[in-house]
């Protein structure tokens, strides 16, 4: 009896430790407007951010539909842009369009080559979702 008690503790305790090393994942939407130059971050159907963003200049459009990251990296350098730093960047197209970290100002008017800037703070919050 005393062994088939200890084998049923170390079977729950197991079974605790399973559960409690699988990894939660959220809903996340990310939404777009580029009329308004603003994303909206919501997780599992609650907004939670919304931030000023650059989407693409006159002549560098940012691609317009429903798409699905499959690509993060924590520091990407563009090659077809002068090696230029891209932080936080979660691709979305395979063309290479992502949203990233940038410095430069006029986050809230069109002014990148395509991709979705936002603020190097924020692209952090998002990279970390």
């Amino acid at each position: 009896m005393k062994r088939l008690r200890l084998v049923a503790l170390t079977l729950l305790g197991l079974s605790l430790a399973c559960t409690a090393s699988k990894s939660a994942f959220a809903n996340i939407l990310i939404r777009i407007d580029k009329p308004s130059q603003t994303m909206t971050v919501s997780v599992n159907g609650a907004p939670v951010y919304r931030w000023r963003v650059s989407t693409g200049a006159t002549g560098f459009s940012t691609p317009a539909g429903s798409y699905t990251p499959f690509r993060m990296e924590v520091m990407h350098y563009s090659q077809e842009w002068d090696n230029a730093g891209m932080p936080h960047a979660i691709f979305f197209t395979k063309r290479g369009h992502s949203i990233h970290g940038t410095d430069h100002a006029g986050l809230g008017t069109p002014g990148s080559h395509g991709c979705v800037r936002l603020s190097l703070s924020n692209a952090t919050a998002l990279y970390q979702l």
